[in-house]
């Protein structure tokens, strides 16, 4: 699951792979705003098939808490 969020991250955020780790912060390290944040989840959803709800996003604050909400709920 993490290998096919990074590839999401990567399309959808101006960042280096190098920096797309489950530590890795959305807003500090990958400088994610909330237009990208919804970006993203949009960009999860097409490529996934799976969407986080807008509230549980506002709490997600790492690529680790993504990977494991859509481990979590997948299926």
């Amino acid at each position: 699951m993490f290998e096919q969020v990074k590839a999401v991250i990567l399309d959808s955020l101006s960042c280096e792979p190098e920096d797309i780790t489950m530590e890795a912060r959305l807003v500090e390290d990958l400088e994610a705003d909330s237009l990208d944040a919804v970006e993203l989840n949009m960009a999860l959803e097409e490529a996934l098939g799976y969407s986080v709800a807008d509230e549980e996003l506002q709490n997600m604050k790492t690529v680790g808490d993504i990977v494991r909400y859509l481990e979590a709920h997948q299926g």
